[in-house]
């Protein structure tokens, strides 16, 4: 059992949805209080047992992250604590992207995927989808996915150095709304077995989710990272 009083997140708090992850991570019941912290310097990022890197732009977040000096203080935490990326975090906490701006994308790696940037499309081409996720609490309730200019997981890459990639959930071809379609790939993304249909994969205590569960009301996914990624880390009881 471990001895802290209480159990420390952190919300990368450079730019996007981060505000939104901290009140859903408010309302999910642990054995040992929450506390939540926005991580804008190695110094608060120290502190933590936990972190989410959230849902923006991808290559802003990463340039605020080098100016604040937390690259590498990041990159440490990832290989040694439970992290959790969406959408955008997806991508940097994947250890290559594609479809990156100009100049490339520097990412925090941590995850043996291969992500897309904009995999679905445009702004204009957000949608939602219903999602079954294994696990999650009350699984046979769809989960709404929000994805906006969302990744898609490009390719899974097992490693004997690494942990096994769990996929938790895929998106049905057949769910999509209509005319909605993955970009510019050269498989078939309607094949229910590719990896672009992945949205959801744990990796260890690590977390990805390409699309923003902060975005509803449903805070199923913030209580499944608190009870199987970072309650697990720390040795606590559920």
């Amino acid at each position: 059992m471990d001895g802290k009083e209480k159990i420390v997140i952190g919300i990368l708090a450079m730019q996007g949805a981060f505000a939104e992850h901290q009140v859903m991570l408010q309302s999910v019941s642990t054995p040992k209080p929450i506390e939540i912290m926005l991580i804008r310097n190695p110094e608060d990022l120290s502190k933590c047992d936990a972190l989410i890197i959230p849902g923006g732009e991808s290559t802003t977040i990463a340039l605020l992250a080098r100016l604040a000096g937390l690259t590498e203080p990041l990159r440490e935490f990832i290989a040694k604590k439970p992290v959790w990326g969406t959408c955008a975090g997806a991508i940097l906490l994947s250890e290559e992207a594609e479809g990156t701006k100009k100049g490339g994308q520097e990412l925090f790696g941590g995850v043996t995927i291969k992500t897309k940037r904009n995999g679905w499309g445009s702004q204009v081409e957000s949608f939602e989808a219903p999602l079954l996720v294994e696990g999650l609490k009350e699984s046979n309730r769809p989960f709404t996915g929000v994805f906006i200019r969302a990744p898609v997981v490009m390719e899974i890459r097992p490693s004997a150095m690494s942990q096994p990639v769990q996929i938790i959930s895929s998106i049905s071809p057949w769910l999509l709304p209509k005319g909605q379609q993955l970009v510019s790939l050269d498989e078939d993304e309607t094949d229910p077995r590719s990896s672009c249909t992945v949205v959801a994969l744990r990796q260890g205590s690590h977390l990805i989710t390409t699309f923003h569960p902060e975005l509803t009301k449903d805070n199923r996914f913030h209580e499944y990272f608190v009870k199987h990624c970072v309650i697990p880390s720390l040795g606590v009881s559920r």
